[in-house]
């Protein structure tokens, strides 16, 4: 392996192991906030117990987010030094405005809120619960935007070989990064009632805290449905957006090569495995579906992949079948999502199906992921999309043994930290919320 491929590697390990806490932070503190704002509004003392329980793993989650993100901005200067040089002037601001501002804000008010149960009123203690979530999701979209500009360059000038920002405006209203933007979100809050929703039924099943499980079961069941709806919203408009934007992704997620009018979307595809063009299975098509999907209009063109230089495609296989597979978990997240709204009342009643959202945990984090996958595997081979490519990107004189004994080590260091973190949620969301005194 050369310094690219394991720089690449490196940089895609830390990621997604960082953004396996960072969707839960992002959704469970609007959750948070509500329940405090029913506690203020109904008085009963359940919801208060509900927002410290839960927010004990939020804390846990976040604190393991906090520090796996951190090595994520060190490697824009250790191996992406010639990234950063070249559109250091745009993405370095926005990197900087989520640190001093969204992300401290964020974590002032978390002091405020774990200290202030006793010091605020209920009232108080509630708005900084919104506070917190506020600054949480501000912390998202600034990292957002500096990624929707990688995928879709805008508001910069060139001068003496770098980019550097001229509209500030324009890179607040990406279209591209709006679209992340919105699937991004919709899908942490998906996964934070899911996470809710698998807990609450552990503890279900055992008839434990009935009363205070079957309020979280609830709670999850509604925003989760609501979630799923909007989340299939955001991922239809996050699709037409790489149609436009980004023809070669889209085309690799279809497995599309030639292109056409009336574009069908075949049910059943497979691309070729083999490094040779074409698919190797195309069979049940609906006629003029992609088409439609892509551009709202069965007539409208979709640009095929051997339209597209060799060069600049990205890997058709990895992008099909992420891309498919997330579709697929997704399908099955918006049926146990309107399964959790017929069972929401009683959930007790109903131990199958209790124990089936146990095993949906995990699958909303796998999607996620593979979203992800999607987004920066479909940008290959650039990394600022029609600027740059990622192998000019890559650090100058950094050895390959620096990186890949980095690369080593971060695993190992992220491995046993993982562990423990997740080691502490589970422990924690087993034994259940503090009984009152």
């Amino acid at each position: 392996m050369d310094v690219l491929l394991l720089s690449r590697f490196q940089f895609a390990a830390a990621t997604m192991f960082h953004f396996i806490f960072v969707p839960l932070t992002i959704g469970l503190t609007i959750l948070i906030a509500c329940m405090e704002t029913a506690y203020v509004r109904s008085g009963n003392k359940i919801y208060q117990r509900m927002a410290k329980f839960w927010g004990k793993l939020f804390l846990v989650n976040f604190s393991l987010g906090i520090v796996t993100g951190i090595t994520l901005e060190f490697q824009f200067g250790t191996n992406w030094a010639r990234y950063s040089t070249y559109v250091g002037d745009i993405f370095g601001p926005l990197l900087a405005i989520e640190a001093t501002a969204a992300f401290f804000l964020e974590s002032t008010f978390i002091g405020a809120w774990i200290f202030g149960w006793e010091r605020l009123s209920a009232k108080g203690h509630a708005i900084v619960a919104w506070l917190v979530a506020l600054a949480g999701n501000l912390s998202a979209i600034w990292i957002i935007y500096a990624n929707g500009f990688m995928q879709n360059p805008v508001g910069y000038v060139m001068r003496n070989g770098r980019a550097e920002l001229e509209s500030f405006s324009a890179l607040l209203t990406n279209p591209y990064a709006l679209a992340i933007w919105s699937h991004t979100i919709t899908a942490a809050f998906a996964l934070s009632c899911f996470f809710i929703l698998g807990v609450s039924s552990y503890h279900l099943i055992r008839k434990n805290e009935v009363e205070f499980f079957t309020k979280s079961f609830n709670l999850g069941a509604k925003v989760g449905f609501v979630a799923m709806l909007l989340l299939l919203l955001a991922g239809h408009q996050s699709g037409q957006v790489a149609a436009k934007y980004q023809p070669a992704k889209l085309a690799a997620m279809e497995a599309h090569w030639e292109t056409g009018t009336n574009v069908p979307m075949y049910l059943i595809a497979a691309p070729n495995t083999d490094g040779t063009d074409g698919n190797m299975i195309e069979a049940l098509p609906i006629p003029s579906l992609m088409s439609i999907m892509a551009f709202n209009d069965p007539n409208a063109e979709v640009i095929g992949l051997n339209d597209i230089p060799v060069d600049e495609r990205p890997n058709v296989p990895i992008v099909f079948y992420a891309f498919r597979i997330m579709v697929a978990i997704g399908s099955l997240m918006f049926i146990m999502a309107a399964l959790a709204m017929y069972i929401r009342k009683k959930p007790e009643n109903h131990p199958r199906l209790l124990k089936a959202f146990l095993f949906f945990i995990p699958l909303p984090y796998i999607a996620i992921d593979l979203g992800w996958v999607v987004t920066e595997v479909g940008r290959q081979p650039w990394i600022v999309y029609g600027m740059m490519k990622t192998s000019d990107a890559v650090s100058v004189g950094v050895s390959t043994g620096a990186v890949g004994f980095s690369l080593v080590f971060m695993i190992l260091l992220y491995s046993l930290l993982g562990t423990a973190g997740i080691w502490l949620i589970a422990n924690f969301a087993k034994k259940g919320p503090v009984r009152d005194a």
